[in-house]
């Protein structure tokens, strides 16, 4: 009961072990899929950061354009009283710089507004980026544990192995018993088979004694009584004989259920 009770115990560590470690196969295909989203974010995370430097100095060199622009419509300006048609025609360039500035201010203001998405996105990635860092630590952790309790397993098959060794040396102590039971036995059958032939000469020589004088009467009667004690001890070694008997069957059955139980251990 012993045994199978740790077979078992055995039998549901190995099934606790193997569901450990599927569930630690999956834990670690979702981490795999966690990191390679986490790359993919960080490589949008990088290009979305070199297109908003490209844009930030697209803005710079329409700043430095606006700058420059204005400067030259101060100097138009300055030079409107030396000539009208100078003036015409500045007040033409100065009405297509407007409509460029406007332009540039619209398109400077849309580029604010998606850079203020991108810098959305990146605290958004940056909170995602957290949460894989915590959840790499926890597999860590559980990684951990899976490996103590490998260990622990490991352990109990060990001492589950000397346990084994112990009873393959009970086995063979009952083998040595049996042998010297076999043993016995025949030499109980030879002391048997002597006794027999003692009480078949006894028995000759006292239907011998039977037809001779009556002065041997009484070594007639001490003969029977001689031949009772015989029989007793015949009756004696028969009755030792059955009881040897019954215990070397006894003794073969427990060595096939204790080779029985072997080959359950062993297939185990």
């Amino acid at each position: 009961s012993i045994i199978k009770k740790q077979r078992r115990e055995l039998q549901l560590l190995i099934a606790e072990l193997k569901e450990r470690d599927r569930e630690l196969n999956d834990m670690v295909a979702v981490h795999q899929r966690h990191i390679q989203a986490w790359e993919g974010d960080r490589h949008k995370i990088l290009t979305l950061a070199e297109r908003c430097s490209l844009l930030t100095s697209e803005l710079n060199d329409k700043n430095a354009i606006i700058k420059s622009l204005t400067k030259r419509l101060k100097f138009l300006e300055s030079q409107q009283n030396d000539s009208q048609a100078t003036l015409e025609n500045t007040q033409q360039k100065f009405k297509e710089l407007t409509q460029k500035v406007t332009d540039s201010s619209v398109q400077c203001q849309a580029l604010e507004e998606k850079n203020q998405n991108l810098h959305c996105s990146v605290l958004e990635l940056a909170v995602k980026t957290g949460q894989l860092q915590a959840r790499e630590q926890e597999l860590l952790t559980m990684l951990r544990l899976k490996d103590d309790a490998l260990i622990e397993t490991t352990d109990y098959i060990t001492e589950f192995t000397f346990k084994l060794k112990k009873l393959e040396n009970a086995l063979r102590a009952v083998k040595s018993e049996d042998f010297c039971l076999n043993r016995e036995q025949k030499e109980l059958k030879l002391t048997l088979k002597d006794l027999m032939l003692q009480t078949n000469k006894l028995k000759d020589v006292l239907s011998e004694k039977m037809e001779e004088n009556s002065k041997q009467q009484e070594e007639i009667l001490h003969l029977k009584h001689q031949n009772g004690c015989l029989r007793n001890k015949l009756a004696l070694a028969v009755e030792i004989a059955q009881r040897k008997d019954e215990l070397y069957q006894f003794a073969k059955s427990k060595q096939a259920r204790i080779e029985k139980e072997l080959s359950s251990l062993r297939q185990v």
